[in-house]
């Protein structure tokens, strides 16, 4: 096992989150600011829980967080935050009375991922069709200013799908934690500064 690897799986366990994958979060609020106490943030893809946990963290008591996933589990979360096992794309009424409830979100994050068939095209098109079903779901519930964050793995689509971003934030950017595996096609695109519904 690299070492690499081994920094962040046990800086995770020491510091009681349920995966590594909050370093990726982490670094990407300390390179754009995605966070601010009292903001509401939706976290799509959000099992296991870390990046729900740093999220309520960063919001403090005033803001609140929703994490959503088709996977559970069993993380306990503060009072600021809720975890729903369900499928954010469905009309499930619980689900939308839970997003009612809160929106508009000042941020939208997805760290969704398809599950992997080892076929690179293959994953580098679910890939992207999950962030276009986030990307929308941003258009429905992201506060105008708001931020959105996806996963994405990388490959030819990239590019058009951050320049489709362009014209629905003040600014769209690609990156690439360091706290990503050297091995992983995952990248992220930020938009920063929503502009609103497209008319």
């Amino acid at each position: 096992m690299k070492k690499y690897r081994d920094h962040y799986f046990l800086k995770a366990k020491q510091e009681n989150y349920p995966a590594r994958s909050v370093y990726k979060l982490q670094e990407i609020d300390k390179r754009f600011t995605l966070f601010k106490p009292g903001q509401k943030v939706l976290d799509l893809g959000a099992a296991p829980g870390s990046w729900t946990l740093w999220a309520a963290q960063k919001v403090g008591g005033s803001g609140r967080v929703l994490g959503v996933d088709l996977q559970d589990t069993r993380q306990a979360f503060p009072a600021n935050a809720r975890f729903l096992r369900q499928d954010v794309f469905s009309d499930d009424p619980a689900l939308l009375e839970a997003m009612e409830g809160l929106a508009p979100f000042d941020v939208v994050l997805s760290d969704m991922a398809p599950s992997t068939t080892g076929i690179k095209f293959t994953d580098q098109v679910r890939s992207l069709e999950l962030c276009e079903r986030a990307r929308d779901l941003a258009l429905r519930w992201l506060a105008p200013g708001g931020s959105f964050v996806a996963k994405i793995f990388e490959g030819p689509d990239v590019k058009a799908y951050t320049d489709g971003l362009r014209p629905l934030f003040e600014t769209v950017k690609g990156f690439k934690p360091k706290s990503s595996r050297s091995e992983s096609k995952e990248t992220f695109v930020v938009g920063l500064g929503f502009r609103g519904q497209p008319e």
